[in-house]
């Protein structure tokens, strides 16, 4: 009762085909998938990232910057890793170097001050 048209079904194909060659056909396209999520997310975040921490560290007094928090100010002491950031209105804080989001072409306002 042996079928030989099931033996020929499980045979491996004729030419060789099922060797090394099909295993890389087969992950060719997981491997084309993970170079496109690199070109298109992990390396740009990673350049971002780079220029955020170059920003960090060029970090000087005058500056205006915006806070992680949301606060435009000018710093006007540099300790280390401790920026003295003026916000306006005599209001001074001191914020981490790493709180600091970005650079800002905005000042903080001086109500009162020198106003008829």
């Amino acid at each position: 009762m042996f079928f030989p048209e099931v033996a020929y079904a499980m045979a491996p194909p004729a030419g060789g085909d099922g060797g090394i060659g099909g295993a890389l056909g087969s992950l060719m396209p997981l491997i084309l998938m993970f170079v496109i999520f690199y070109f298109l997310l992990i390396r740009p975040q990673q350049k971002k990232q780079k220029q955020h921490r170059e920003m960090l560290a060029s970090l000087k007094k005058g500056d205006k910057v915006l806070t992680g928090g949301g606060m435009y100010g000018r710093i006007v002491e540099v300790d280390g890793d401790v920026l003295r950031v003026d916000l306006g209105n005599d209001m001074i804080v001191e914020v981490n170097r790493n709180f600091v989001s970005a650079m800002a072409d905005r000042t903080p306002k001086d109500t009162g001050k020198g106003k008829k």
